[in-house]
């Protein structure tokens, strides 16, 4: 092992510089005591954590997968798909990778640049990488992990030899990752000693977002008479609760159960709610258990097959799986058996904390709709609007965003592409641009259905529009005229404008529906690029996907 020396360049005079090195040298060539020279220490194994993340679920768990394996005998690296590319993978020996799929099965903004480049290369560019891949999804999407599914196929693809098969987390599967994980540390292990999965969960759980039971302050319709919408301003107190936030950031919301839902269950299984069951909490009834810890949403694999369920059909909801089967009568602790944990919800935050010391504000759209000539109401969105109020307190966590911030630098323009409840975080946006006096201009595109029952804080806007707050306002109502108009048409419009503020650094955001609102706003954006940029459509791809790398075109799309 080579000596440190302290260079002549360094701020010590010539006496403290020769005390040093020697200091030094009698460090490394003997023990403290005056024996031989200690052994060497043991080299760390290099080890890159790479992860695509879109609303920094990815992200985190990269993180609490670096801090493991630091205890675990590597020197972890943490690397965002942005940051990467296929030549610097090409020089990593051992890559773990988290790769999150949101919306229809899209990858991470960040991370499509990445997917492209891996797309386009041919030969075996990583034929000494080894690496271990998590695919993080929602099930109740149909091109579930879609995003893990690619990156593993354009890996194995270029040479890279995998360490264990891909695992697939469904949301809310801690244990599977947690599992994962533990596997794939002890694949690349050489000197690492490995441990239980359960000592992980004891570990990480830092990093989790720390749940508050928060009293719910109101409630308050904000579409007026005659929509066909129902969206819903929900504040929460923050007193006392420890937790802060940034504009940008979503938060978590575990929500309870329709009671009237829960009976029909007990009803359709002969049971009277009084019968005792275990969860992880502990023994609980099982009305409560079907209350507030399991998800009555779309019935999984395991209770279908313990219901034998037969219909070519698959059943929408676990209720409709029981009276598909009538006859099935599972006992209760086989049916919570079957069934996955309630999850929490995540809402973009409509608030800026300068404006709302000691709250937080959600804007949420109640679900209401018919299927099979049944009510059916989304979990969160109703148990908000319809029971929140009178149970007091929620639970609620706030989930950090890095991957949508304003922009350091307060004179940067900025442009918020909103519609809908889409319009959440631009409210926090605008709301945090006026606490701190930034001089940047800033764009907002906003729109729904009808100017008069769906225009969201209205009075709010056209006031940060008349004290030159917002620069320049672009309204789209769909149904007040013949032909439907929505933003994407009121980017058109504007295209020399909107491609003038980009080429002056302007950041861009969208927020709202990713299957189809977003992808119609993508595609208007690369014509302003062709027309007003006068860019051909593969430079204006490779334009906005620059903007994407640079952290100046970010989406918080669902």
């Amino acid at each position: 092992m080579s000596v440190p020396l302290i260079p002549d360049t360094a701020p010590f005079s010539a006496e403290q510089r020769a005390w040093l090195n020697g200091f030094f040298a009698g460090m490394f060539s003997r023990s403290p005591h005056g024996g031989p020279a200690a052994p060497a220490l043991t080299a760390l194994t290099p080890l890159t954590i790479l992860f695509a993340s879109q609303t920094g679920t990815a992200e985190r768990l990269a993180k609490k997968a670096a801090k493991l394996a630091g205890k675990r005998g590597f020197a972890p690296t943490l690397l965002d798909a942005a940051q990467a590319s296929v030549e610097k993978l090409s020089q990593e020996n051992a890559v773990l990778l988290v790769a999150s799929t949101y919306g229809e099965g899209e990858a991470p903004d960040s991370a499509k640049p990445l997917l492209n480049a891996l797309r386009d290369t041919s030969g075996t560019p990583f034929a000494k990488l080894r690496y271990s891949l998590c695919a993080l999804g929602d099930s109740k999407y149909p091109r579930f992990c879609q995003a893990g599914k690619d990156f593993d196929q354009h890996l194995e693809k270029l040479g890279a030899r995998r360490v264990g098969e891909r695992v697939e987390c469904d949301v809310g599967q801690d244990e599977k990752y947690t599992a994962w994980l533990d596997a794939a540390l002890s694949g690349f292990a050489v000197t690492a000693t490995p441990r239980a999965p359960a000592d992980i969960v004891e570990e990480e759980d830092d990093d989790e977002p720390k749940p508050f039971l928060a009293p719910i302050l109101a409630v308050k319709r904000v579409t007026s008479d005659g929509s066909a919408k129902e969206v819903n301003h929900v504040v929460f107190s923050l007193k006392d609760s420890g937790l802060s936030y940034t504009a940008g950031d979503a938060l978590s919301v575990l929500p309870v159960n329709d009671p009237a839902l829960v009976t029909d269950m007990l009803g359709v299984l002969g049971c009277d709610g009084e019968e005792a069951v275990l969860t992880s909490s502990g023994e609980v009834s099982l009305r409560h258990a079907l209350s507030t810890v399991y998800d009555l949403g779309k019935p999984t694999a395991e209770l279908l097959a313990l219901l034998q369920v037969t219909t070519t059909t698959p059943p929408h909801h676990v209720i409709d799986a029981l009276r598909a089967t009538p006859t099935a009568k599972p006992k209760a602790a086989a049916l919570i058996a079957t069934l996955k944990k309630l999850q929490p919800r995540l809402y973009s935050i409509s608030s800026s904390p300068a404006a709302h010391p000691g709250e937080v504000h959600l804007t949420v759209g109640a679900v209401r709709y018919e299927v099979a000539e049944r009510r059916r109401d989304g979990v969160c969105s109703t148990f908000l609007a319809d029971r929140a109020l009178s149970a007091g307190q929620v639970l609620i966590g706030v989930h950090p965003n890095n991957s949508f911030r304003l922009p350091e630098n307060t004179d940067t323009p900025v442009i918020m592409i909103g519609p809908g409840t889409g319009i959440a975080p631009f409210r926090a946006f605008l709301e945090a641009r006026a606490a701190t006096n930034a001089k940047g201009k800033n764009w907002l595109f906003f729109g729904d259905q009808h100017e008069k029952s769906d225009f969201l804080y209205r009075d709010e806007i056209l006031a940060w529009q008349s004290s030159g707050l917002l620069t320049r306002l672009d309204l789209a109502w769909s149904r007040d005229q013949a032909e439907k108009v929505y933003v994407q048409h009121k980017i058109l419009a504007a295209a020399a404008e909107l491609w003038s503020w980009l080429e002056n650094g302007a950041h861009l955001y969208i927020c709202g529906d990713a299957s189809r609102m977003a992808k119609d706003v993508h595609n208007a954006l690369l014509q302003v690029a062709q027309t007003a940029g006068s860019l051909t459509p593969e430079s204006a791809a490779k334009y906005f996907e620059t903007l994407q790398t640079a952290k100046r075109y970010l989406r918080d799309v669902y």
